[in-house]
C-alpha cells in the first residue's frame, strides 16, 4: 500500500512537472516579447529621431510608464525562467528516484 501511494505521488509530480515546464516556456516567450516591445518603444524615438506621433514620445510620464511596464515584464520573465529551472531540476530528481526504485526492486526481488 505504501509503495502504491509512493508511486501515485511520483506520477503526480511528473505530470505537474510537465505542466509547469510548458507554462514556464509560454511565460518566458510572452515576457520576452513584451520586454522587447517595451524596450523598443522607449529607444525608438531617441534612435529614429521621430519625436511626435499622436503623443510626445519623449514625454517623461510616458517614459516612466513604459519603463514600469518594462520592469514588470522583466519580473515576469524572471519568474518564468525560475519556474522552468525548478521544473527541470524536479524532472531530474524524479528520474533519480525512479532509478533508485529500480535498484531497490532488483535488490528485493533479485536478478
Amino acid at each position: 500500500m505504501i509503495i502504491e501511494a509512493h508511486e501515485e505521488l511520483i506520477q503526480r509530480i511528473e505530470s505537474g512537472q510537465t505542466r509547469i515546464r510548458a507554462l514556464s516556456v509560454i511565460t518566458v516567450v510572452v515576457a520576452f516579447l513584451l520586454a522587447a516591445s517595451y524596450f523598443s518603444q522607449i529607444v525608438l524615438p531617441f534612435v529614429g529621431g521621430q519625436r511626435f506621433q499622436t503623443v510626445d514620445l519623449q514625454d517623461p510620464s510616458l517614459i516612466v510608464f513604459e519603463a514600469a511596464l518594462l520592469v514588470l515584464s522583466a519580473a515576469w520573465l524572471y519568474v518564468g525562467v525560475v519556474n522552468y529551472l525548478f521544473a527541470s531540476r524536479l524532472g531530474k530528481q524524479v528520474k533519480e528516484i525512479r532509478e533508485a526504485e529500480r535498484e531497490l526492486e532488483k535488490k528485493i526481488i533479485g536478478p
